[in-house]
């Protein structure tokens, strides 16, 4: 089980909800199931519009969570990572923060989402 805690001035306070790890779930699919408000238009990662911050509360290392190619061209676009950052995860196999909501698959870690 993954402790998932969202984050967001839209909230009146943070949610934290548990995710089953190795489910296959997205991050938005978690977030849409607990009804919480992260905003989305395509839902296959072209659009950026889920474009969401994650840190791992244990203070461990995040586990690999590649980057899908869609994700790495949207989040660059947008600004939100830089090529060199894209470069070090694919070397470190340690994801930058900025993750798309509908292309994040929820690890066995407790995390922040921050949105």
């Amino acid at each position: 089980m993954a402790n998932v805690t969202f984050s967001s001035p839209a909230m009146r306070k943070d949610v934290t909800v548990y995710a089953t790890a190795g489910d296959c779930h997205t991050l938005l699919a978690v977030a849409q199931k607990n009804k919480v408000p992260i905003h989305f238009e395509c839902e296959n990662g072209e659009c950026g519009s889920c474009a969401v911050e994650v840190s791992v509360l244990s203070g461990k290392l995040p586990m690999g969570m590649h980057l899908t190619e869609k994700e790495k061209t949207v989040l660059r676009l947008a600004g939100k990572i830089t090529r060199e950052q894209i470069e070090q995860a694919e070397v470190t196999d340690e994801p930058p923060p900025w993750r798309l909501a509908c292309q994040y698959i929820v690890r066995d870690e407790d995390i922040l989402v921050r949105f």
